[in-house]
């Protein structure tokens, strides 16, 4: 029998050594949530340094992408890294513990999301189109978002990680039965979420027993090919944080090819929670999309290329019925098209054959028409049906009518490795692991540096 560690590293995983803050520590404070969202409400990030004024909090060891673009970066970047060096040493953090966090996680919209904290090797990820690794992006990812979190990364002194990496139970097994052992003992930590964003509870999974029954489990999921021959496994897929992800991947290779000695540094490894698919607590939702300048009957030629494409009008006074019909498009054969005319909305029924995830045939579509536009048709992506409507009715007057809405269906989970599997990533915005504050919270930390 191999050893536990050398079975684990074979799924690409290591136990790491977790950094908590010391329990004289705030963690409705400590927590924040990940640097991607709110990133058009700055309002949000400074209710969140109100908050947290004058305790020490993860809001200090990231860069909120809402101030990307307001400059300073340099000097946020120096101020980050000093902030990670201060808590190390002024005994923000207590001494490290080597094992996996098993933690539940409540949300205004969802109770008990279950998950895992453990280290990855970036070895076995690869965010590339063409990549097959074991661990596998599922969305596009822009090089030109990677740089700032690169930044960061490199030389910083500490990670703390918002990332979800997805694993496909479809008994919803593993995840619980380690839970089982957990909770047996007193939790790491317990707290509410700042913010109305819920609350968190985590315990040590630190016992062989526990990480043998870890391995076993994710051994079975290895062995599923999703129909796709002479490939590596797929075990793996990155349902949040994949840019941020990306970014350690680069600081990491800079670091090997610049030490190629020290195979087996910190920076090799990054921190995740691993998340069922099934699980659920976890909500699954498509992101839809808005087109700015769009005359209707153009975007409708453009999905005319669909497969099996077909569309009638709908009266606009059954929005909830038109909702309802998209909702319950269990094969993904039927979109929304909602176009706000000068005095009412227009509503279309798009059927289609499309196969898999909806967004995966309809974006490059959506892509080309802009691109013939000469960028006079812009996009926004929207989460949730209602939100998208008020988007369209409200932009018509400032548009002349030119606005046109796409309602996606519901993402199926049955299938979406397999999608992935055999397609690679999906386009850019085409689903969401839930509303903003259902994201996860920075709270765990590990070293980077020996």
């Amino acid at each position: 029998m191999k050893d536990i560690h050398v079975r684990l590293a074979d799924l690409g995983l290591i136990i790491p050594e977790i950094l908590l803050p010391h329990p004289g520590i705030n963690i409705e404070k400590w927590a924040v949530i990940a640097c991607d969202q709110f990133t058009q409400d700055t309002g949000y990030w400074e209710k969140v340094k109100n908050f947290t004024a004058g305790s020490p909090s993860t809001l200090n060891l990231i860069l909120p992408e809402a101030y990307l673009d307001k400059g300073g970066n340099e000097a946020r970047n120096n101020a980050i890294h000093l902030a990670m060096k201060s808590y190390l040493q002024d005994g923000v953090l207590s001494s490290p513990r080597r094992c996996g966090v098993y933690l539940e996680r409540n949300t205004p919209f969802n109770q008990k999301r279950r998950g895992l904290i453990l280290a990855i090797d970036l070895e076995q990820y690869d965010w590339r189109p063409q990549a097959r690794p074991l661990i596998r992006a599922t969305e596009g990812t822009v090089k030109e978002r990677l740089p700032p979190r690169m930044q960061i990364r490199r030389n910083a002194p500490l990670e703390t990680s918002h990332t979800l990496l997805l694993i496909d139970d479809e008994e919803d097994s593993l995840i619980p039965s380690l839970g089982k052992i957990a909770v047996k003992n007193p939790p790491l930590y317990s707290s509410p979420l700042m913010l109305n964003s819920g609350a968190v509870s985590g315990w040590a999974l630190d016992t062989e027993e526990s990480w043998a029954l870890l391995a076993e489990g994710l051994e079975k999921l290895a062995q599923n090919r999703y129909g796709v021959k002479d490939e590596r496994p797929f075990l793996f897929a990155v349902g949040d944080g994949n840019h941020s992800l990306a970014a350690a991947k680069g600081a990491w290779d800079e670091y090997k090819a610049a030490h190629p000695g020290e195979s087996n540094h910190p920076c090799r490894y990054a921190l995740v929670e691993l998340v069922n698919l099934h699980d659920p607590g976890l909500s699954f939702r498509p992101i839809h999309r808005v087109l700015f300048g769009a005359e209707p009957s153009a975007l409708l030629e453009a999905l005319s290329k669909l497969p099996g494409f077909s569309y009638q009008a709908v009266q606009s006074a059954d929005t909830g019925k038109f909702l309802s019909t998209i909702e319950k498009s269990g094969e993904n054969t039927a979109l929304g098209l909602i176009a706000a005319g000068m005095e009412n909305m227009e509503l279309s029924l798009v059927r289609t054959g499309i196969q898999g995830i909806a967004a995966a045939g309809v974006q490059p579509l959506l892509d080309d028409l802009i691109s013939q536009s000469g960028d006079s048709i812009s996009i926004d992506y929207i989460h949730g049906e209602e939100e998208l409507i008020r988007i369209v009715a409200d932009s018509a007057p400032l548009w002349g009518g030119k606005v046109a809405g796409i309602v996606f269906p519901p993402i199926q989970r049955d299938g979406f490795f397999k999608t992935i599997a055999q397609g690679g990533p999906l386009p850019r915005k085409s689903f969401s692991m839930g509303e903003a504050v259902e994201k996860r919270f920075y709270l765990e930390c590990r070293k980077l540096t020996i």
